[in-house]
């Protein structure tokens, strides 16, 4: 039988050690099950239109293609391509902007943190309206989250305690898809990071920010310690997987009042390095597997 070939594709100018882990790591659990893995960055156009072919890909060649970038014209390119990719192109789409994703789930029942969509302006000399913080005080309170619909590693996340902060947290990114998000204390610097590979739960992380940062993530000073995932919590965890169209994600849970558990982000191309380190799980192996046994 011959060798499954794949390409694991990342973003053109990824450089760091810390981004490479993951790809390197599902290369060689890729290699150890007997299939031909090349990885590449993404800095060649596989992609173009117009000429006299109308429409290229240069990807074509491959059985399989784990996409851990959030380029949303190569996905588009490979879509139209019919090449299988993993993720599917529409569930990382979804999952980048994280506004998105809120509305995908939010027919659901899996609960979430109340959340708005951020009014995206498009002269910068307008200034924001009282009537929009009276609004946003009135139905989520303070504090209140501002966060970006796109980013990553924590980056670009405000906290407003009173109007004034809000308003200059909405200045700042008013013109910059965002949202707007109930603050949960109980939750304040830390949340649970739950993997989910091929419809199984692999496990959680507990992850604890650093000093009085209210944001947990890894990539911003945080740690993490091992997480037994709540049956409830993993079934939320399935279901958003499912609903999303998701091979593999890492899914954030804040911790409620009630002590139960609001689903705040899903990552489609979520870092597992501190994941494996802290709970022992091979992720890197049980995504290979899954990619491998959907190919048949």
């Amino acid at each position: 039988m011959k060798k499954k070939s794949g390409l694991i594709l990342v973003n053109a100018f990824n450089k760091s050690e810390e981004m490479m882990y993951q790809p390197r790591r599902l290369a060689e659990e890729l290699t150890a099950l007997g299939a031909e893995v090349e990885v590449r960055r993404a800095d060649f156009f596989p992609v173009a239109t117009g000429g006299a072919e109308g429409f290229r890909c240069g990807l074509s060649g491959f059985d399989f293609i784990v996409f851990l970038d959030k380029d949303k014209y190569i996905l588009d390119g490979l879509d139209a391509a019919g090449v299988r990719v993993f993720n599917p192109p529409r569930a990382i789409e979804i999952c980048d902007d994280k506004m998105t994703t809120h509305i995908a789930l939010a027919k659901t029942g899996i609960p979430m943190p109340r959340t708005l969509p951020g009014l995206l302006c498009y002269d910068p000399s307008e200034k924001v309206k009282n009537s929009t913080l009276d609004i946003v005080e009135l139905a989520l309170g303070f504090p209140a989250v501002v966060k970006e619909s796109y980013g990553s590693l924590g980056k670009e996340v405000f906290l407003a305690h009173d109007r004034e902060q809000l308003r200059f947290a909405l200045e700042r990114v008013k013109c910059r898809p965002h949202l707007i998000q109930e603050f949960l204390p109980s939750s304040a610097g830390r949340d649970l990071r739950v993997i989910v590979v091929g419809g199984k739960v692999l496990g959680g992380m507990l992850r604890i920010g650093g000093g009085e940062d209210f944001r947990s993530n890894i990539g911003a000073g945080g740690r993490g310690e091992p997480y037994e995932v709540p049956e409830q919590t993993a079934g939320y965890a399935l279901l958003a997987a499912k609903t999303l169209g998701l091979d593999y994600c890492g899914i954030d849970f804040l911790f409620g009042k009630d002590g139960g558990m609001l689903l705040c982000e899903v990552n489609s191309n979520a870092f597992f390095r501190a994941f494996e380190e802290v709970t022992g799980v091979n992720v890197a192996k049980a995504y290979a597997e899954h990619i491998l046994k959907s190919l048949g």
